[in-house]
Formats: structure tokens, sequence, C-alpha cells
């Protein structure tokens, strides 16, 4: 089989047993790796009901067929499991140098399960893997467990880590890699932490069979080729996303004080351009990367002075104008106190934003902060807020079920200002002045994030109130976005330089072998996409249109200025969008995959057994 390794990598924490079962041809043909993957396994191993923190849930690392291949950054590893922080179906990615490492020492995906009794960390060097002994480790950073691995193991392995937050189970943990790559999204460090799984260390040596070596070759030199020419490129070499900043702000997409706002009057302080002059110290890419979009920065608080990767432009817009913070160092100093401790810097800003919001409303008070002055604008409040969410002391306990489980125990007044969808905080573009946008935030499998579907740009060029039409763009780009998930090769390239998709659609015959054309691959990612819905309908039987529904600010409250001053979307218009897109999915008027659509993308067992449990017709 070419592209991939060849094996599945089983590990039974509870059982202490570890097996290798060979990679299927119908998983790849069906599945295509990554992502696919993920969701294949979450499916069909955990059982409905099961706690995402339980023994039952499934984590799985997978890589896809360009992962550690020679062309354009295949650096991209996908983490799958039954979210924590939504109770559906949840995936994070994250680049570095995982992904090839993994596929070197002969694995194609991990499949974890139960529980260790003790702190442990997974040990894989090539075909010798081992759960060895973590306690030396519980209750260590992220950071500094991966430093603490790599002096004891070597420099040349791979790891993957957890923080306080992990192991606390707090819904918003993520999975650290490389000293400041994460897989962020979904609370995939709790579950790894509910594992007693603190970190995995890679090593491999092997290499990757490829059906067309002269093929791929000239396939991947037209990419650099293309990529180096760019004149885009030294932009994004000089600025990395840090420079999305300004854009954002100058469409009045940057979330600003908790969404309330689209537009932020101290931009300027948290520029790309204030970044590379003030505190980068230097640059660092994900294999085979030509952007290297990684810039690492200094940055000082509290008489301490940290080196952090980052911050781009998520964190930015989340920690930094969300929280309304005024200095790129500020959110620079927060960014690495996430990381350490392990936590999605894009739901931490949401929840320290969220708690700003109800503290300056007076819903509540410095005697439910513990005596923080959770007030825009202060590092101070964002720190000691981060810390107690890792803890889950105090507030902290509240504030780590994210801003979802914070809103239901402060009332209803709170939850208006709940910006989430399906229990998942919303990433770094407002969007009541860009509907398909709203709508790719609605729909997104995971709960409320953009990678499924960046579709603003989309609403610029055709017209920010426009409304009908726009769901079909929608569908189109999370069909061909998800793909790169599935292929374990980063979307930028695409994405900010323009490279043609038609280059993806040449490279996966001479990698793979297979003759499977680009329109082959549309209809795998979304029988994807529909495999992803179906686990939720699986898993309430309540599940339909009304999880699809934005928060309430986005609906009731016009944007109160800036260039966007009176926008808003209404609930006419998001029945609109809902109306449309289901009708483009070939799903019900509920949102719920109707059965011929299922037995359409080959899953007609799963389509069986939504049948007989009376959830779809």
């Amino acid at each position: 089989m070419y592209g991939y390794a060849g094996k599945i990598l089983r590990v039974d924490l509870s059982a202490g047993k570890i097996s290798h079962e060979p990679l299927t041809e119908e998983l790849v043909d069906n599945y295509i790796g990554g992502r696919g993957f993920g969701a294949y396994y979450v499916y069909n191993e955990v059982p409905p009901g099961a706690d995402p923190c339980g023994p039952d849930n499934r984590l799985v690392i997978a890589s896809g067929p360009f992962a550690g291949v020679f062309l354009p950054s295949g650096a991209k590893t996908s983490i799958s499991a039954k979210s924590p922080a939504t109770g559906l179906y949840g995936d994070s990615n994250v680049g570095g140098h995982l992904a090839g490492e993994l596929k070197y020492a002969g694995i194609d995906a991990i499949i974890v399960e139960g529980r260790t009794p003790v702190p442990s960390y997974l040990f894989i060097d090539d075909d010798r893997v081992e759960i060895r002994s973590a306690t030396h480790l519980w209750g260590k950073g992220a950071i500094k467990t991966e430093e603490v691995l790599k002096e004891e193991l070597g420099d040349e392995f791979q790891i993957a880590t957890i923080g306080p937050a992990g192991e606390n189970r707090v819904v918003f943990a993520c999975i650290n890699h490389d000293f400041g790559r994460q897989a962020g999204r979904c609370g995939m460090g709790a579950v790894m932490g509910s594992k007693n799984l603190k970190a995995i260390a890679v090593r491999g040596t092997q290499g990757v069979p490829v059906a067309d070596m002269d093929g791929l070759k000239s396939v991947a030199t037209v990419m650099f080729r293309e990529l180096m020419q760019d004149p885009g490129l030294k932009i994004w070499q000089d600025l990395g996303l840090a420079q999305v900043t300004t854009w954002a702000n100058s469409i009045a997409a940057l979330p600003t004080r908790n969404f309330r706002e689209n537009f932020y009057e101290d931009v300027n302080g948290l520029s790309g351009e204030l970044m590379k002059e003030t505190i980068v110290v230097g640059d660092k890419a994900c294999f085979a990367c030509p952007m290297a979009t990684g810039k690492l920065c200094k940055a000082s608080f509290r008489g301490k002075t940290v080196l952090v990767e980052g911050p781009e432009y998520e964190t930015t817009a989340l920690i930094g104008s969300n929280c309304a913070l005024r200095s790129i160092e500020e959110v620079a100093f927060a960014n690495y106190v996430c990381d350490e401790l392990g936590l999605d810097t894009i739901s931490a800003g949401n929840v320290v934003a969220f708690v700003m919001e109800c503290f300056e409303k007076g819903i509540i008070t410095k005697e439910d902060t513990g005596g923080i002055e959770a007030k825009f604008g202060s590092l101070d409040a964002f720190c000691d807020l981060a810390h107690l969410i890792a803890r889950r002391e105090g507030i902290g306990n509240i504030l780590a079920d994210g801003v979802a489980g914070a809103s239901k125990a402060w009332g209803e007044e709170s939850s208006r200002i709940a910006i989430h969808v399906k229990g998942l905080e919303w990433s770094g573009y407002e969007s009541r002045g860009a509907p398909s946008m709203m709508l790719a935030y609605m729909t997104c499998d995971i709960g409320a994030h953009h990678n499924r579907a960046w579709s603003v740009t989309h609403d610029i060029a055709v017209g920010r109130d426009i409304i009908k039409g726009k769901a079909a763009k929608v569908v189109e780009f999370q069909h061909v976005r998800p793909l790169f998930d599935c292929f374990g090769v980063c979307r930028l390239q695409w994405v900010e330089l323009g490279l043609p998709l038609e280059h993806y659609a040449k490279l996966y015959p001479v990698v793979t072998g297979m003759d499977d054309s680009w329109e082959d691959l549309l209809v795998k990612s979304e029988r994807i996409w529909n495999l992803t819905r179906a686990f939720a309908v699986r898993e309430r039987e309540d599940f339909g249109r009304a999880d699809d529904w934005p928060p309430a600010r986005f609906y009731e409250e016009p944007v109160p200025d800036g260039p966007l001053a009176g926008f808003r979307i209404t609930e006419d218009d998001l029945n609109t969008l809902l109306d449309e897109y289901y009708e483009a999915r070939g799903w019900d008027e509920n949102g719920r995959p109707k059965a011929e659509t299922l037995i359409r993308l080959g899953l007609e067992n799963v389509a069986s057994e939504l049948y007989k449990m009376g959830r779809i017709s």
C-alpha cells in the first residue's frame, strides 16, 4: 500500500495491552487518512452515551498519505475523540513534525482506549512500543514536560504532551507538540488526561513507500517552485499569521470585547508589524514548509521573561482584542501561560472575555472571582483566571466547562452573551456582516470553528448583506478544506498563496497509486462529513436545527460601531441560510441526514442504525 506505513497501533491502557493490526485497503479507499480515520473509528468504536472522559472513549491520532512525504508542508496530524466540550464528535489537528515521525515509525494511526492506573506516557521507537511511568511528569507544564522527555530520550523524538489543564479535564484542554504547536480545539487534551496519559514520544527510522517517485518529484518540485516564486511569500515569512489581525479589523471581523464589537480601536498595538519590530526573535517552520509562519517571541510580565511560539492570529484575536489587551507583548505572555498550562488559546480567550463582560454587567462580582478584578484589558486577570481554570480551583472549576457550562451556572442573562455553537467557543471572525461565514460556524461539525469553511472573503466578494445562495459555497468549502486534514497537509499554501488545487489532485495518484479523481475525493470528504453528523444524531435524540443556532448576541444586537455599524443578522436570515444548507446537503428540515443521502455515500449501515433508532426517515 503506497503513501501509508501500513499499520494501526492499538493501545489498551486499562489492560496494558499493545497490538498492531494491518491498515486495510477498504479503510483507505473510503476515508483517506487523518480526520477520515478519526471519524471512522470514533463512530464505530465509541458506544453511544459514552463519557468523553471515560475509558470507553477513543483517542485517535492519525496521519494521512501526504504526511512526511517530499511535498509542501505534509505536516498535519489529526487527533479525534468524542469531545468533552460538546459531547459530540470532535477533532483537532497540529503541525510540526509528529505526523511524519509516526509514519517513519511504521504507524498510520494510534487508537488509545482505557485508562492507566498511574500517570503514564506512550514510548514508540520504531517497532518498540511501551507504556512507561510518567509520575515524575504529572503536574508539570506541557512545555516543561517536553523539555524533560527530550532530555531523557533525545532530541530526535517527536513528542506530544498535555499540561495541568488536560490532567484536570478542562473541556478546552489542548495537546501540545514541538514547543508551541497545539491540537487546540474540542478538548483533546482532556481526553488524553482522562486516560492518565501525559505524553506520547515517537521516533522512527523507516521510509514511506510512494507509488511513483518520479511523478512525485515532478509535481512536488513544481509546487515548491511556485511557492518560492510567489510574491506574497515574503510577507508570510516575515509576519506569519500575525499579519491577519489588522486585515480582519479593516473588514470589521475582529472579535472585540466578547464579540460585542468587530472593530478594535487599539489594533495597532496588536499588529504583526509591531510584533516583528518588538518581540520576534526567530522564525520556525513545520515539516517541509517554505512559509515558516511560526514566530518565536520574547515577552515579559510580572518579572518573568518567557520564549513562546506565537501569537498567531487566532490567539491575538481571542486573547488580544476580545479581552481588550492593548499590547502584543501582553498577548504573547498570555499565549505562553496557556501553552504551559495546556489551554486552547481560542477557547481560553472566549472564556475570559465572557467573564469580563459578566463582571462588567454585574452578573458576577469579586466575591465570585475570588477577588480578581476581571475587567477588560487586564492581563493580570487573564493570567490569574487561566491558572484557576487549569487547576479547577474556585471560579476556575466553573469556567473549566467552557462558556456553555458557565452560562448554565450563571443564568439566562449570561447565556445570551456566551459565544459558542454546540458547546465549542467561536474562533476568530465576528460574522454579523458575513452571512456565509456565520453559516460556516453554525454548521461546522465540531462546533464554532472556522477551519472547515473560511468563507468571509466570499461574503466580501458577492455582498455582505446577501443571504440567498450562500449556503452552496459553504458546502463546497466544507468538502474541499477538510480534505487537507485527511491528506495530512497544511492548507495555508492553497488558501493564502493560491497554490492550485489541481496540484493536490495530481499528488494523490502519484503518492498512493490510486486513480481517484478530484471529484471522487470530494465525495469521500462528503462521506466523512455525513458520518460525523450521524454521530451527533445517534448520540442525542433531540439533536437538530437548534444545535446549529448561533449565540443570541449575533441576531439580537446590531454591530455598535466601526465600518459595519448597524449590521446584524435576523432570525429569518438564519432560517433561510439553514434551509438552503440542509437542502444542499440532502438533510431534512431539522438538519438530519436523510437515509437516501447516507446510502448514496456508502453509509448503508449508518442509515440502517439511525433508521431503526427512529432518528432519521
